[in-house]
């Protein structure tokens, strides 16, 4: 049966039970609606996912983002038969960080460049794909790889956000491009990584691009013709030319100097929740641009609405509450990570709440109508602060943290990563638990007295301070650095405020969070697994390697009373992007971008992956002298680390420079540094900051670089 037989024998089947008042189950019908064309997905609908436990229609499953599969085929008991059922290899070969959606029998999902793909759920038949043709250059603007999160669905559309900045709708049957809208200034560095979400006819999108300079804002267009309905800015601008709200012109109060020239930072990158009772659409807010708060705002105010989670009135975007989580940010605190609407019983009594853990390690409950601060206790161990103080709401800073105060570097437990990022959280109604992907990886913040704005690059206000000089300092740094990243997945108790069980994980960068029915959850490693625990106490009852590292989250779904999980598997992201020895542990695999999909007794089989192949180090010979060094050290630790990794190698998905042909030849090197050679690859020309010495200069660190690296292995 093929995808458009199968839409519409179910819709005649939902259309007869509706008739007749019962459901599949013979139980009384649940206003099920009879699907007639795919991705007919409405408010509604939505709103009643539950009533549809086989579908994954919006990016955490229901409005409130929990993240929870109903179904319970796949359970504690069988989930030993779990096997592959089906797989689909992905063209691109950066990070895959997509959630896959799943309506009427078609599964819909994102790829890295923001390409989109549809294929028949129970069999992997491929539908069609799209390629926004996104320029390879933009990829300058990328903080963390040209990655996407999802897609959403509504009404025959399929909706998705371009890296490069633009909201394009598809015609969910055939792929065909419905309309495309910028939704940026497209002087400015911003991208697009986030999942849309549509909420009452309204596309709701955000962007990225703090760290290099911009002001955020989140944006809704119309579903239907993509205009624009509203926008809510979350930093104010120049308070000369007025403000777009109250709400603006209130967060102004809070912010001094002259922050609107490199932005404010503040973007809606990822988080966004809705909840249907009370009307109200949650967003998250991220870090300040640059971090510096000293550089940013002169050390003064709370900044709003920087690290924030801000409610929102989703038919004008008119403001109704805000919750700071970390005032007068300055360590990249986002706010922009998961946030779950649910119910919880706090001493007998039923109440609805928000729930989010962001980067700065409190998890925290908030009242959902009103954003009064519930609960906030530390999920993890932290530098920065102490506690809560649950009568301000507000943190209680560590003596050490703000280090533009102090004069001295503040050793964080937390690199910029914090101890949750982007990778999903999940919520169980059947154990009352939350579980999350926490990460660990020291980092030292150090204020940089000389800073300058410069673009083609971060603008933190942060100084880069580099490796000993001394090979053994050096060996010795690199190692402790290494013994601090780790991750865990933990099972936290909301309401006690507690975690009740941690499973280790090698690395920092694993998969996000799925909690089912069936007393399971589930996670991909960056070590190569998709790992299923018993969802009360964390007990392993199945893995299957994955050939890759996993950092997306899994779903689930039902297509012909067969229950599937899937899930995007592919190393990348910001910590591979960083590179170095730390960030990739446990993260190490090479990139084999999949769409994975398992079900009970599958028996499909991957491609055996084979060895990584063997590469000799043979560098041209260092000659430069060492004045010539230092200052490419000085460039490339400026333009390309973020990249290519800190000492000139990348162990993530990017090219080791060591390894590099173009090293052999000074006009080969310039080519694709300053001429743009290599831009349709991402490879954007340095020319605008960069002269030819200064980049020979660079060539000629790295040279050093993979001199001292062969040395090494000998």
């Amino acid at each position: 049966m093929d995808m458009v037989q199968r839409a519409c024998v179910l819709g005649l089947v939902l259309t007869a039970l509706a008739a007749i008042g019962c459901s599949a189950a013979g139980e009384p019908a649940a206003e099920a609606p009879a699907v007639t064309a795919p991705a007919a997905v409405t408010t509604a609908r939505l709103t009643a996912a539950d009533a549809e436990p086989g579908q994954w229609m919006s990016h955490g499953r229901t409005y409130g983002e929990q993240r929870f599969s109903p179904l319970d085929q796949i359970t504690t008991e069988t989930v030993g038969t779990l096997g592959l059922a089906w797989f689909a290899d992905l063209e691109t070969r950066r990070g895959q960080e997509a959630t896959p959606l799943v309506v009427d029998g078609v599964l819909y999902v994102s790829t890295a460049w923001s390409r989109v793909k549809a294929y028949d759920a129970a069999t992997g038949t491929p539908l069609w794909t799209y390629d926004p043709e996104v320029p390879g250059e933009w990829a300058v603007n990328a903080c963390c790889d040209v990655v996407n999160r999802g897609v959403a669905v509504w009404d025959g559309k399929v909706f998705v956000g371009s890296f490069d900045g633009r909201l394009i709708a598809l015609d969910a049957a055939t792929g065909r491009e419905l309309w495309d809208v910028n939704t940026i200034d497209r002087t400015k560095p911003y991208t697009i990584t986030g999942a849309p979400r549509v909420v009452k006819g309204k596309v709701l999108i955000g962007n990225g691009g703090a760290e290099f300079g911009v002001r955020g804002y989140i944006s809704a267009y119309d579903a239907e013709t993509g205009t624009l309905a509203w926008r809510f800015y979350t930093v104010p601008d120049n308070p000369a030319g007025g403000f777009e709200s109250p709400a603006l012109e209130m967060a102004a109060k809070t912010w001094s100097g002259e922050w609107w020239r490199l932005g404010g930072g503040g973007t809606v990158w990822d988080s966004m929740a809705y909840d249907p009772e009370l009307d109200l659409l949650y967003v998250g807010v991220g870090n300040g641009s640059p971090w510096n708060h000293l550089i940013r705002s002169e050390g003064k105010g709370d900044n709003l609405f920087l690290a924030s989670i801000v409610a929102l009135d989703p038919d004008d975007g008119s403001y109704v509450w805000h919750y700071q989580t970390s005032p007068g940010e300055t360590w990249d605190h986002t706010a922009t990570q998961h946030m779950i609407v649910a119910d919880l019983r706090f001493d007998g009594a039923a109440r609805r709440v928000v729930m989010q853990a962001p980067k700065n390690g409190f998890f925290y409950v908030l009242d959902a109508k009103t954003g009064q601060l519930i609960s906030a206790e530390k999920f993890t161990d932290i530098s920065w602060a102490t506690h809560v103080d649950m009568k301000t709401g507000r943190p209680v800073e560590t003596p050490d943290a703000r280090f533009y105060k102090t004069g001295r570097p503040f050793a964080s437990l937390q690199n910029p990563n914090g101890a949750h990022t982007w990778h999903p959280m999940s919520f169980s109604p059947d154990t009352g638990l939350v579980y999350i992907p926490v990460h660990r990886g020291n980092y030292t913040f150090t204020h940089d007295a000389a800073f300058t704005p410069s673009p083609l690059t971060t603008n933190l206000g942060i100084r880069r301070i580099g490796a000993p000089a001394d090979p053994g300092a050096r060996a010795a740094a690199a190692q402790a650095t290494l013994a601090s990243v780790g991750g865990r997945l933990i099972a936290w108790d909301p309401v006690r405020q507690r975690e009740v069980w941690s499973v280790e994980r090698e690395g920092a960068a694993n998969g996000g969070a799925l909690s089912t029915a069936g007393g399971l959850v589930f996670q991909g490693t960056g070590t190569g697994e998709l790992v299923a625990l018993n969802a009360r106490t964390g007990t392993r009852l199945w893995s299957a390697r994955t050939q890759t590292g996993v950092i997306a989250a899994p779903i689930s779904y039902m297509v012909d009373a067969v229950q599937y999980v899937a899930i995007t598997v592919g190393t990348g992201g910001s910590w591979a992007m960083s590179g170095a020895q730390a960030n990739a542990k446990g993260n190490s695999l090479p990139n084999i971008s999949r769409l994975l999909v398992y079900a009970l007794k599958g028996t499909a089989e991957l491609p055996p992956a084979g060895p990584r192949p063997a590469r000799p180090l043979a560098p041209p010979a260092a000659t430069a002298a060492p004045a010539t060094v230092a200052r490419g050290e000085a460039e490339y630790r400026t333009y390309c680390g973020r990249c290519h990794g800190p000492e000139g190698a990348n162990f993530g998905i990017l090219p080791d420079l060591r390894y590099s042909a173009t090293l052999q030849s000074s006009e080969a090197w310039a080519a694709v540094v300053l001429k743009g050679l290599m831009k349709a690859n991402g490879m954007a020309s340095f020319a605008p900051v960069l002269d030819a010495n200064e980049a020979e200069a660079i060539r000629a660190y790295v040279i050093a670089q993979a001199h001292g690296a062969r040395q090494g292995s000998n």
